[in-house]
């Protein structure tokens, strides 16, 4: 039985190597784990090993992998209806959008169904053009809005770099609040007042009536869960309400519970005009997005054609897992279990200082955490830079390694280990996490510049 998973691995493997393409990689150097089964918050791979998921895939099985009730959900709506065209309705539909709105705040009452994260980006950046008649849309360099070429181009992720020469135009880019020269001395209010006096200089440069929408992450993600100064996000908005400009929300990491609020940008006292979703949408259980849009926009196209549409726009299958889940968000009550193993989290991440000179700063929201591994103590420079490549990914590359070896999988970036495991973990679970992490932060530790 032992020799026939080994050869059904080898199998899988080399099958999906031979005849499939795997995103952001050589092709040649890819090592996929063959996962034959998931449970919970953990993997089991054909090798029977159990690999604890410490960032619930790409930051989406939030609530655990395996939940039959979801299974149900799926098989039940397949068995009344699997497609409609778009221009049909379902029960499904009906219920879903509804429910979207009740969790929404303010006037976030209408859902448009999408396909994914990226294509939620895209549409929400024509809908924003559509509304405003304006063409400029500004992000962040260091944020990442999806692989097409409207959430490539309006993000600043280094992914995008190698397809510059097909970007999107009219994509602006801003820096990070307090990245300005000089401001490490300033009081906080100081620094915020001279962020946000850089963001409206932006705007003035760029054209105020040719900007349509600022694009933010509700609560940063793959760039390293960077957060926000107090006030910054608030007063952004405020920024879009004086000059007409919408302001679009990317949850598609942030929201679902993942941050402790049902989606990150409540977190910052702040309701926006649109706001992309996916990932916990389904649990990734199934492929969907959804952009989430106010009365206000949507009462522009009561009687003008919204010229936006996709043949797998409100697909009843994946909205049936979509409702499973949110219902299991309400009914185990992970919001709850979120901000309650946060803290857990980050009390056990402080006492792991006292062995790891290491580790730096760890930033996290409810639990999509980041922890920065340091090459110089004094300095706080990481073992990698920003966009690291070659050489200077060694350390990174057997910290990764190690993480890997001892049976946890999540993402080691740079200088970055992603802490970000299903809403559904426990504190013995986060224990076992941390202590595989602590192993592999012990390579870190004897590269370590004092």
């Amino acid at each position: 039985m032992i020799d026939t998973l080994v050869s059904n691995k080898e199998q899988i493997i080399n099958d999906s190597k031979q005849f499939s393409l795997f995103s952001w990689s050589a092709q040649a150097s890819v090592n996929p784990i063959a996962i034959e089964r998931a449970e919970g918050v953990y993997l089991y791979d054909y090798d029977g090993n159990k690999i604890i998921d410490f960032s619930s895939g790409l930051m989406s099985v939030n609530i655990g992998h395996g939940d039959q009730r979801v299974t149900d959900a799926v098989v039940e709506q397949m068995q009344k209806v699997s497609f409609v065209t778009p221009t049909c309705t379902t029960e499904i539909r009906a219920k879903l959008a509804k429910k979207l709105a009740e969790i929404c705040p303010g006037d976030l009452n209408k859902a448009f169904f999408t396909l994914c994260g990226t294509s939620s980006v895209d549409n929400a950046i024509k809908l924003a053009r559509l509304y405003t008649g304006r063409h400029k849309i500004i992000g962040r360099y260091r944020a990442f809005h999806g692989g097409s070429i409207g959430g490539m181009s309006v993000g600043g992720d280094p992914r995008k770099l190698a397809n510059d020469s097909q970007q999107m135009p009219n994509s602006i880019h801003l820096d990070d609040p307090y990245y300005f020269f000089g401001m490490k001395n300033l009081d906080e209010a100081t620094k915020l007042s001279l962020s946000l006096e850089y963001v409206e200089r932006v705007i003035h440069f760029e054209g105020k009536t040719n900007i349509a929408a600022f694009i933010f992450e509700g609560e940063s993600g793959s760039s390293g869960c960077l957060h926000y100064p107090k006030g910054y996000l608030k007063g952004v908005k405020a920024l879009c309400e004086k000059y007409g400009i919408l302001f679009i929300a990317d949850e598609v990491m942030s929201g679902f519970c993942r941050t402790g609020k049902w989606f990150g940008f409540e977190n910052h006292d702040i309701i926006p005009d649109m706001v992309c979703m996916a990932k916990g949408l389904t649990s990734s259980y199934l492929p969907l997005g959804c952009l989430m849009v106010s009365d206000k926009i949507a009462e522009k196209f009561e009687n003008t054609p919204m010229m936006i549409g996709l043949t797998y726009n409100a697909h009843p299958v994946a909205m049936a897992a979509a409702l499973a889940v949110i219902n299991i968000y309400e009914s185990d009550n992970l919001l709850e279990n979120t901000r309650k193993m946060s803290v857990y989290l980050e009390s056990r991440i402080e006492e792991m200082r006292i062995k790891h000179p290491s580790m730096g700063t760890f930033r996290n929201t409810g639990l999509l955490g980041c922890l920065d591994v340091l090459k110089n103590k004094t300095t706080g420079e990481l073992i990698a830079p920003y966009n690291a490549a070659g050489d200077d990914l060694k350390v990174t590359n057997l910290i990764a390694a190690k993480v890997r070896a001892l049976g946890l999988y999540t993402f080691v970036r740079w200088g970055y280990i992603f802490i970000a495991p299903p809403l559904i973990i426990n504190e013995a679970q986060i224990d076992e996490g941390l202590a595989i992490i602590s192993q592999a932060l012990s390579i870190a530790d004897e590269h370590l510049i004092q």
